[in-house]
Protein backbone atom coordinates (compact mmCIF):
# COMPACT_ATOMS: atom_id res chain seq x y z
CA UNK A 1 0.00 0.00 0.00
CA UNK A 2 1.67 3.52 -0.94
CA UNK A 3 2.38 6.24 1.50
CA UNK A 4 0.54 8.61 0.08
CA UNK A 5 -2.89 6.29 0.41
CA UNK A 6 -1.76 5.59 4.25
CA UNK A 7 -1.81 9.59 4.47
CA UNK A 8 -5.07 10.76 3.58
CA UNK A 9 -6.92 7.13 3.64
CA UNK A 10 -9.53 9.44 5.52
CA UNK A 11 -9.33 13.45 5.12
CA UNK A 12 -12.92 13.51 6.02
CA UNK A 13 -14.88 13.74 9.84
CA UNK A 14 -18.51 11.79 8.69
CA UNK A 15 -21.10 11.05 12.24
CA UNK A 16 -23.70 9.29 10.97
CA UNK A 17 -27.53 9.50 11.01
CA UNK A 18 -28.63 9.51 14.69
CA UNK A 19 -25.19 9.95 16.38
CA UNK A 20 -25.30 10.83 19.71
CA UNK A 21 -22.60 13.47 21.35
CA UNK A 22 -23.05 13.46 24.99
CA UNK A 23 -21.44 14.20 28.43
CA UNK A 24 -19.37 11.09 28.68
CA UNK A 25 -19.78 9.45 25.43
CA UNK A 26 -20.07 9.36 21.58
CA UNK A 27 -22.76 6.86 20.26
CA UNK A 28 -23.67 5.16 16.95
CA UNK A 29 -25.39 2.24 15.90
CA UNK A 30 -22.28 1.90 13.44
CA UNK A 31 -19.02 1.47 13.36
CA UNK A 32 -16.29 4.10 14.53
CA UNK A 33 -13.05 4.53 13.31
CA UNK A 34 -10.38 6.94 15.13
CA UNK A 35 -7.88 8.17 12.93
CA UNK A 36 -3.47 8.00 14.22
CA UNK A 37 -2.58 10.75 17.35
CA UNK A 38 -6.17 12.04 18.02
CA UNK A 39 -7.15 12.86 21.78
CA UNK A 40 -10.67 12.17 22.62
CA UNK A 41 -12.10 12.90 26.37
CA UNK A 42 -15.28 10.82 26.01
CA UNK A 43 -15.82 7.38 25.77
CA UNK A 44 -17.01 5.48 22.23
CA UNK A 45 -19.54 3.04 21.86
CA UNK A 46 -20.72 1.29 18.54
CA UNK A 47 -20.66 -1.25 16.41
CA UNK A 48 -16.98 -2.57 15.81
CA UNK A 49 -14.67 0.14 17.24
CA UNK A 50 -11.00 0.48 15.27
CA UNK A 51 -8.58 2.87 16.98
CA UNK A 52 -6.08 4.54 15.36
CA UNK A 53 -2.03 4.28 16.90
CA UNK A 54 -1.25 6.55 19.60
CA UNK A 55 -4.58 7.51 20.16
CA UNK A 56 -6.01 8.70 23.87
CA UNK A 57 -9.43 7.65 24.44
CA UNK A 58 -10.12 9.69 28.10
CA UNK A 59 -13.05 7.29 28.70
CA UNK A 60 -14.37 3.81 28.19
CA UNK A 61 -14.29 1.80 24.52
CA UNK A 62 -17.50 -0.42 24.07
CA UNK A 63 -18.04 -2.61 20.86
CA UNK A 64 -21.08 -4.93 20.49
CA UNK A 65 -18.94 -6.64 17.97
CA UNK A 66 -14.85 -6.54 17.75
CA UNK A 67 -12.54 -3.55 18.94
CA UNK A 68 -9.57 -3.48 17.81
CA UNK A 69 -6.89 -0.79 19.41
CA UNK A 70 -3.50 0.73 18.14
CA UNK A 71 -0.07 0.39 19.16
CA UNK A 72 0.74 2.67 22.36
CA UNK A 73 -2.79 3.57 22.52
CA UNK A 74 -4.37 4.54 26.11
CA UNK A 75 -7.91 4.09 27.10
CA UNK A 76 -9.23 5.82 30.39
CA UNK A 77 -11.50 3.09 31.28
CA UNK A 78 -12.45 -0.47 30.64
CA UNK A 79 -12.51 -2.03 27.01
CA UNK A 80 -15.46 -4.18 26.36
CA UNK A 81 -15.93 -5.99 23.16
CA UNK A 82 -19.03 -8.73 22.97
CA UNK A 83 -17.14 -10.20 19.86
CA UNK A 84 -12.99 -10.38 19.53
CA UNK A 85 -10.66 -7.87 20.37
CA UNK A 86 -6.97 -7.12 19.20
CA UNK A 87 -4.86 -5.07 21.36
CA UNK A 88 -1.60 -3.74 20.10
CA UNK A 89 1.84 -3.63 21.70
CA UNK A 90 2.36 -0.93 24.25
CA UNK A 91 -1.59 -0.06 25.13
CA UNK A 92 -2.45 0.83 28.52
CA UNK A 93 -5.84 0.18 29.65
CA UNK A 94 -6.71 1.95 32.82
CA UNK A 95 -9.51 -0.38 33.71
CA UNK A 96 -10.65 -3.65 32.51
CA UNK A 97 -10.47 -5.73 29.56
CA UNK A 98 -13.74 -8.00 29.25
CA UNK A 99 -13.87 -10.13 25.69
CA UNK A 100 -16.64 -12.45 24.92
CA UNK A 101 -14.72 -13.80 22.00
CA UNK A 102 -11.41 -14.58 20.89
CA UNK A 103 -8.40 -12.05 22.39
CA UNK A 104 -5.07 -11.06 20.27
CA UNK A 105 -2.88 -8.79 22.64
CA UNK A 106 0.46 -7.37 21.69
CA UNK A 107 3.52 -7.29 23.98
CA UNK A 108 3.97 -5.04 26.55
CA UNK A 109 -0.16 -4.47 27.42
CA UNK A 110 -0.83 -3.16 30.90
CA UNK A 111 -4.62 -3.56 31.80
CA UNK A 112 -4.60 -1.59 35.29
CA UNK A 113 -7.89 -3.78 36.83
CA UNK A 114 -7.29 -7.58 34.97
CA UNK A 115 -8.68 -9.07 32.20
CA UNK A 116 -11.48 -11.61 31.18
CA UNK A 117 -11.62 -13.59 27.56
CA UNK A 118 -14.59 -16.63 26.92
CA UNK A 119 -12.40 -17.76 23.41
CA UNK A 120 -8.52 -18.12 23.04
CA UNK A 121 -6.14 -15.77 23.82
CA UNK A 122 -3.34 -15.50 21.50
CA UNK A 123 0.28 -13.11 22.57
CA UNK A 124 1.33 -11.85 19.21
CA UNK A 125 1.37 -8.39 17.28
CA UNK A 126 -2.07 -7.94 15.42
CA UNK A 127 -1.32 -5.94 12.34
CA UNK A 128 -1.38 -1.99 12.61
CA UNK A 129 -4.82 -0.72 12.95
CA UNK A 130 -4.06 1.98 10.15
CA UNK A 131 -3.47 -0.83 7.73
CA UNK A 132 -6.23 -3.03 8.99
CA UNK A 133 -8.39 0.34 8.43
CA UNK A 134 -7.72 0.89 4.88
CA UNK A 135 -8.50 -3.15 4.08
CA UNK A 136 -11.50 -2.73 5.90
CA UNK A 137 -12.51 0.31 3.76
CA UNK A 138 -11.82 -1.04 0.36
CA UNK A 139 -14.16 -4.42 1.43
CA UNK A 140 -17.16 -2.08 2.48
CA UNK A 141 -16.68 -0.29 -0.73
CA UNK A 142 -15.87 -2.98 -2.55
CA UNK A 143 -12.53 -1.67 -4.50
CA UNK A 144 -9.52 -3.69 -4.91
CA UNK A 145 -6.73 -0.71 -5.18
CA UNK A 146 -6.19 1.60 -2.59
CA UNK A 147 -5.57 4.58 -4.93
CA UNK A 148 -9.34 4.64 -5.59
CA UNK A 149 -10.51 4.71 -1.57
CA UNK A 150 -9.35 8.68 -1.26
CA UNK A 151 -11.96 9.29 -4.55
CA UNK A 152 -14.56 7.48 -3.44
CA UNK A 153 -14.61 8.50 -0.16
CA UNK A 154 -15.08 12.30 -1.19
CA UNK A 155 -17.82 10.98 -3.31
CA UNK A 156 -19.61 9.37 -0.69
CA UNK A 157 -18.84 12.49 1.24
CA UNK A 158 -20.71 14.81 -1.11
CA UNK A 159 -23.19 12.68 -2.51
CA UNK A 160 -25.03 10.41 0.00
CA UNK A 161 -23.46 8.49 2.05
CA UNK A 162 -26.47 6.22 2.78
CA UNK A 163 -25.64 4.29 -0.85
CA UNK A 164 -22.80 2.50 1.85
CA UNK A 165 -23.09 2.00 5.51
CA UNK A 166 -19.78 4.19 6.20
CA UNK A 167 -19.08 4.39 9.42
CA UNK A 168 -18.40 7.01 12.24
CA UNK A 169 -14.78 8.63 11.57
CA UNK A 170 -12.78 10.71 13.00
CA UNK A 171 -9.80 11.98 11.28
CA UNK A 172 -6.12 11.85 12.61
CA UNK A 173 -4.93 13.98 15.23
CA UNK A 174 -8.59 15.31 16.13
CA UNK A 175 -9.08 16.78 19.35
CA UNK A 176 -12.41 16.38 20.98
CA UNK A 177 -13.03 17.22 24.61
CA UNK A 178 -15.85 18.92 26.57
CA UNK A 179 -15.93 22.42 25.23
CA UNK A 180 -14.67 21.80 21.23
CA UNK A 181 -15.03 19.30 18.59
CA UNK A 182 -12.19 19.61 16.54
CA UNK A 183 -10.95 18.01 13.26
CA UNK A 184 -8.21 19.23 11.01
CA UNK A 185 -10.46 19.11 7.79
CA UNK A 186 -13.61 18.56 6.71
CA UNK A 187 -16.90 17.14 8.93
CA UNK A 188 -20.75 15.79 7.75
CA UNK A 189 -22.76 15.73 10.66
CA UNK A 190 -25.98 13.54 9.61
CA UNK A 191 -29.32 13.20 10.17
CA UNK A 192 -31.41 13.47 13.67
CA UNK A 193 -27.70 13.96 15.16
CA UNK A 194 -27.56 15.50 19.05
CA UNK A 195 -24.19 16.63 19.86
CA UNK A 196 -22.87 19.08 22.65
CA UNK A 197 -20.14 20.75 22.29
CA UNK A 198 -18.57 23.43 20.04
CA UNK A 199 -17.70 22.38 16.16
CA UNK A 200 -14.47 22.75 14.51
CA UNK A 201 -13.33 22.19 11.26
CA UNK A 202 -11.87 23.16 7.57
CA UNK A 203 -16.07 22.89 6.19
CA UNK A 204 -19.10 21.94 8.07
CA UNK A 205 -22.16 20.11 6.43
CA UNK A 206 -25.19 19.86 8.85
CA UNK A 207 -27.81 17.64 7.23
CA UNK A 208 -32.02 17.57 8.28
CA UNK A 209 -33.28 17.63 12.02
CA UNK A 210 -30.62 17.42 13.63
CA UNK A 211 -29.87 19.86 17.48
CA UNK A 212 -26.57 21.15 18.69
CA UNK A 213 -25.99 22.55 21.59
CA UNK A 214 -22.96 24.29 20.69
CA UNK A 215 -21.40 26.60 17.90
CA UNK A 216 -20.22 26.14 14.65
CA UNK A 217 -16.91 27.47 13.08
CA UNK A 218 -14.95 26.58 9.97
CA UNK A 219 -12.09 27.65 7.72
CA UNK A 220 -14.35 27.92 4.84
CA UNK A 221 -18.10 27.01 4.16
CA UNK A 222 -20.73 26.26 6.31
CA UNK A 223 -24.29 24.59 5.14
CA UNK A 224 -26.86 24.15 7.30
CA UNK A 225 -30.05 22.30 6.04
CA UNK A 226 -33.62 22.17 7.29
CA UNK A 227 -34.70 21.30 10.46
CA UNK A 228 -31.27 22.20 12.46
CA UNK A 229 -31.41 23.64 15.91
CA UNK A 230 -27.92 25.11 16.42
CA UNK A 231 -28.00 26.64 20.39
CA UNK A 232 -24.83 29.45 19.60
CA UNK A 233 -23.37 31.35 16.75
CA UNK A 234 -22.13 29.97 13.46
CA UNK A 235 -18.99 31.33 12.09
CA UNK A 236 -17.21 30.71 8.62
CA UNK A 237 -14.42 32.54 6.90
CA UNK A 238 -16.08 31.67 3.59
CA UNK A 239 -19.74 30.85 2.91
CA UNK A 240 -23.17 29.96 5.10
CA UNK A 241 -25.57 28.24 3.61
CA UNK A 242 -28.42 28.44 6.25
CA UNK A 243 -31.70 26.41 4.73
CA UNK A 244 -35.47 26.18 4.59
CA UNK A 245 -36.84 25.82 8.42
CA UNK A 246 -33.24 25.77 10.04
CA UNK A 247 -32.96 27.51 13.44
CA UNK A 248 -30.08 29.67 14.50
CA UNK A 249 -29.94 31.06 18.31
CA UNK A 250 -26.94 33.20 17.82
CA UNK A 251 -25.04 35.00 15.60
CA UNK A 252 -24.49 33.72 12.09
CA UNK A 253 -20.81 35.59 11.20
CA UNK A 254 -19.33 34.97 7.61
CA UNK A 255 -18.31 36.99 4.46
CA UNK A 256 -20.92 35.78 2.40
CA UNK A 257 -24.61 34.36 3.86
CA UNK A 258 -27.09 32.92 1.53
CA UNK A 259 -30.38 32.93 4.08
CA UNK A 260 -33.31 31.11 3.50
CA UNK A 261 -36.70 33.43 3.66
CA UNK A 262 -38.08 30.76 6.14
CA UNK A 263 -34.88 29.93 8.45
CA UNK A 264 -34.44 31.82 11.62
CA UNK A 265 -31.65 33.53 13.17
CA UNK A 266 -32.25 35.11 16.47
CA UNK A 267 -28.65 36.91 17.00
CA UNK A 268 -26.89 39.13 14.49
CA UNK A 269 -25.64 38.59 11.00
CA UNK A 270 -22.74 39.98 9.45
CA UNK A 271 -21.91 39.04 5.75
CA UNK A 272 -19.24 42.08 4.69
CA UNK A 273 -19.28 40.30 0.98
CA UNK A 274 -23.22 40.54 0.80
CA UNK A 275 -26.19 38.57 2.24
CA UNK A 276 -29.05 36.65 0.14
CA UNK A 277 -31.99 35.86 0.94
CA UNK A 278 -34.95 33.68 -0.56
CA UNK A 279 -32.60 31.27 -2.75
CA UNK A 280 -34.31 27.89 -3.42
CA UNK A 281 -32.85 24.22 -1.38
CA UNK A 282 -29.70 24.19 -3.72
CA UNK A 283 -26.50 26.20 -3.57
CA UNK A 284 -26.09 28.52 -5.77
Amino acid sequence: MSGDSVKNWHKHCLLPDGTELQEHSIKTDRDIVVGEFCQIDYGLRGADVYVGESTKIREYVWANGDARIGNLCEIGSDVIAKQDAYIGEGVRINGRLVVNGTLDIGENVEIAEGFEATGEIAVRNPIPVLVFIIIYLMTMLRIENEKELDRLLDNLFTDDEEKVAIPLMIPARSRLNMKVFSVPSSMRIGRKCRLHGNIRAGSIDVLEDTVIFGSLRARRTISVAGGVTVHGNVEGNGKVYVKRGAHILGDVIAKEIFLHEDAKIDGIIEAPHGMHIGWGEEKP
